[in-house]
């Protein structure tokens, strides 16, 4: 993963209702949730959501899909997983003493 898309994932979590609603997206699982149903979750106006679904969007965090009038949303799991993996993998790396 490059420094530049990672800073940028993260900068888009760093947003508490980003957060909060890819949160509640991972919770969900892969079956993801409505947007009605995050919106009933979180209680924030409808305008306010959609903008920051299409922030989490436009970064590939979470994927939308329509059926019929219903948009369902899920979280990308590989993208986090990879954003964990890119942490993960800098963790005591000048530490030889310490077994993370």
């Amino acid at each position: 993963m490059k420094e530049e898309e990672l800073v940028n994932c993260l900068a888009q979590l760093g947003n508490i209702t980003r957060l909060r609603i890819f949160r509640l997206l991972v919770k969900a699982g892969k079956k993801g949730l409505s947007v009605g149903k995050i919106q009933e979750e979180l209680n924030v106006p409808g305008s306010t959501l959609s903008h920051h679904l299409t922030k989490l969007s436009t970064l590939n965090l979470i994927s939308q899909e329509r059926e019929g009038r219903v948009l369902h949303c899920t979280a990308n799991y590989k993208l986090l997983d990879n954003v964990i993996s890119e942490l993960k993998d800098q963790c005591c790396i000048g530490d030889e003493e310490t077994n993370c």
